[in-house]
């Protein structure tokens, strides 16, 4: 059989082989299927959708397409962490370290950013001469010493999604559950972890905008997870806001910091503690979430959580002087504020109306050829929910020309609605899912 014969069979909405599966990823890998094919048959997935069985395949047949990560050599149960991406979304400088600290491995490939900001390797390549690219050798011989590393993903780890990502974000078919999940998968198991939290964004700065589309997309991947034969927790959490108030690599870093020092409360700091936990669940490390919180919170007093940050910006070579001294990080020159128009209180953001102010100052990509600019992003001083009185400061922007500055500011202005009631906060966790 052909793949022309597997292409019509997902047409008419027939169940696809382990085989067949196998062949097409096999071929889209070498190259001797061309792009308007596969084309074809990720828009025949898109309207027809893969079954559990089918989207499990789909994903070990991707994650065996390239390099694996075998971490068998270091001791102990693996935990890694996805985010399905958001806005100020500082989580893994936060919880990595501190789960690390609570003896527990984690070995992190992480991925550079498109779109609203930068990934978690711009936010740490920030740092003055911290090292992303890690041999695989470099990387356990590290993860023995410290429990942690966070590095770049290779370029030989799941080939074929890399070729499939490319080809859906030009064929409107980004947004199909089963290919979601198997590229969010495919990757995390070729990083070698015995279990995976996933934090699914939910809300208007999130790819998923309902939480039925995320619980869906959740349950997804953690059927996937009995599969493949993976532990895996899947966290629902709202994006009705920036997640941090520091939006921008530099500044991320900073208020990651801030927060291993314990000077950080809110938002930011209680989904880092719940992904953290979860991650010390699946280890077997505590036995509720609540005692998760407790031992990482008790990380954070003691400063054990910082002092393994610390240990990492020393193994890969960065400056860990900056974590005193924040003037050893770049700063964009030009600054602009964004003042209250009126008295009140926050009723609701425009979170990814914010993403988009922040990629204008230069600290996300509109391409992944784009430059980012470390020292570019936005501050928030107010939140949803918190009063506002006329001519305050709600946002600081700060960007290296005064072009991109103004265009940031722009978009900001109407990202806010201000009313006169005072609103509840909407809720941070939406759902968990194991």
């Amino acid at each position: 059989m052909d793949f022309l014969d597997t292409l019509i069979k997902k047409r008419e909405g027939k169940k696809l082989t382990k085989q067949e599966i196998e062949n097409f990823i096999a071929h889209v890998t070498d190259g001797t299927i061309p792009d308007y094919q596969i084309s074809a048959f990720l828009m025949a997935i898109y309207f027809q959708s893969l079954d559990e069985q089918e989207t499990a395949q789909l994903t070990l047949a991707m994650a065996n397409s390239g390099e694996t990560l075998d971490l068998s050599s270091v001791l102990g149960f693996k935990v890694d962490k996805h985010s399905t991406g958001g806005v100020a979304d500082t989580t893994t400088l936060i919880l990595a370290p501190l789960v690390a600290s609570a003896g527990v491995p984690v070995i992190k490939m992480s991925g550079r950013g498109l779109g609203f900001s930068g990934g978690t390797i711009d936010k740490l390549e920030s740092i003055p001469n911290f090292h992303v690219e890690v041999t695989q050798e470099q990387a356990l011989q590290w993860a023995k010493q410290s429990n942690l590393v966070i590095m770049g993903q290779s370029k030989n780890l799941t080939p074929a999604d890399q070729k499939l990502y490319a080809l859906r974000d030009v064929t409107a078919t980004v947004e199909s559950i089963p290919l979601i999940a198997s590229s969010i998968m495919s990757k995390k198991i070729a990083a070698g972890a015995d279990g995976i939290v996933l934090d699914v964004k939910c809300g208007n700065g999130a790819f998923m905008k309902t939480l039925e589309d995320a619980q869906q997309l959740g349950k997804c991947m953690a059927s996937m997870g009995q599969h493949v034969g993976k532990k895996i927790t899947v966290v629902i959490s709202s994006m009705a806001q920036p997640l941090g108030n520091y939006i921008g690599n530099r500044l991320e870093v900073i208020e990651a910091i801030e927060t291993l020092k314990g000077k950080v409360q809110g938002d930011l700091l209680e989904v880092s503690l719940t992904l953290g936990a979860h991650m010390l669940l699946l280890a077997g490390k505590v036995s509720t979430e609540e005692q998760g919180k407790q031992l990482l919170l008790q990380n954070i007093q003691n400063g054990k959580g910082l002092a393994k940050f610390e240990q990492l910006l020393k193994q890969q070579g960065g400056d860990a002087s900056i974590i005193n001294d924040y003037q050893k990080l770049p700063l964009s020159s030009h600054k602009v504020y964004f003042y209250a128009p009126s008295d009140g209180y926050v009723q609701a953001m425009d979170t990814a109306a914010i993403g988009r102010a922040s990629q204008e100052t230069g600290a996300g990509r509109k391409q992944k050829t784009d430059v980012i600019d470390f020292g570019a992003g936005i501050v928030l001083k107010k939140r949803i929910g918190d009063s506002v009185t006329k001519g305050v400061v709600i946002a600081e922007i700060y960007s290296s020309t005064e072009k991109q500055g103004q265009n940031a500011l722009s978009i900001i202005e109407n990202a806010f609605e201000i009313g006169k009631n005072k609103i509840s906060v909407p809720p941070l966790i939406l759902d968990v899912i194991q």
